[in-house]
């Protein structure tokens, strides 16, 4: 792995594997750029070079007791970009990332960007309020502010259970998968990820999507239970002028893992259209 270290010192570790048009990645939480594995090796060997950095505050990267807000995050994943000189690049972001995505656009243009896909994105808010009915009540994100503080080690196990929509009748969930997301939750500050919670429910990119000027398309499950598709997607496609909505049946949030060959392929096909 390679790092950046940002103007305010904070170290930002990032892979980058493959030539060619640049696709960077941004994960959600608690995650780190390793969630984006399977779709790093699938699009480098169809000659793309894919690059996926660790939030500050999660897996490899420093974990500063400032900046874990979305301004911050969006503005590291500027200088990341600026100091590998992309070019023309295409930005992918889950979850957090694609709340991420969507406020670097709103802080710093697509000037060096080509597209964009969310994934089972946060955008445009999470959180219920009186202008966005279909939301989340504050008591859902105190939750799990309240069970990360608590013992956030068995937290993360068992919210891999939804996560992955692993209690639908006839899932078919490894435990090296469930693994993998505690191991990888597990390597970020506790400082940071409580900070991120408030970062990714309650910062409203209804602004940041309108400033989207190229190709964008949306990913979503309908049976996504951590990011309903309802109050998030569905609503977000309305802000991006001709964007798509391509909709998982039966799918869930993690679909990076659940439907890794569908989710690659749709990718393939987006970056290459």
């Amino acid at each position: 792995m390679s790092k950046l270290t940002t103007h305010d010192g904070t170290e930002i570790y990032y892979r980058d594997w493959g030539a060619g048009q640049p696709v960077v990645f941004s994960h959600g939480w608690p995650l780190t750029g390793d969630a984006w594995g399977g779709q790093m090796v699938f699009l480098a060997a169809h000659g793309y070079r894919c690059i996926a950095h660790d939030r500050r505050g999660h897996g490899r990267s420093g974990q500063p007791s400032n900046g874990n807000d979305m301004d911050t995050y969006a503005d590291d994943l500027a200088e990341l970009i600026e100091s590998l000189d992309l070019k023309g690049a295409i930005l992918v972001g889950h979850s957090a990332g694609g709340g991420e995505v969507a406020r670097y656009i709103g802080r710093h243009s697509t000037r060096r960007i080509a597209k964009v896909t969310l994934v089972g994105a946060v955008a445009p808010l999470m959180l219920k309020t009186a202008a966005n009915p279909g939301g989340l009540a504050m008591a859902v994100f105190d939750g799990i502010r309240a069970g990360v503080a608590a013992d956030r080690s068995q937290f993360f196990k068992d919210l891999t259970t939804t996560f992955y929509g692993a209690n639908r009748p006839g899932a078919k969930l490894s435990q090296g998968v469930r693994d993998a997301f505690w191991l990888q939750g597990m390597q970020g500050g506790l400082k940071n990820q409580l900070d991120c919670v408030k970062a990714f429910s309650e910062t409203d990119f209804t602004l940041d999507l309108k400033r989207f000027d190229v190709p964008t398309l949306f990913l979503h499950g309908d049976d996504d239970q951590i990011v309903p598709i309802g109050a998030s997607s569905q609503a977000a496609v309305k802000c991006v002028r001709n964007a798509i909505l391509k909709v998982y049946p039966g799918g869930s949030h993690g679909l990076a893992d659940t439907r890794r060959d569908e989710l690659n392929a749709d990718l393939l096909a987006f970056v290459r259209s």
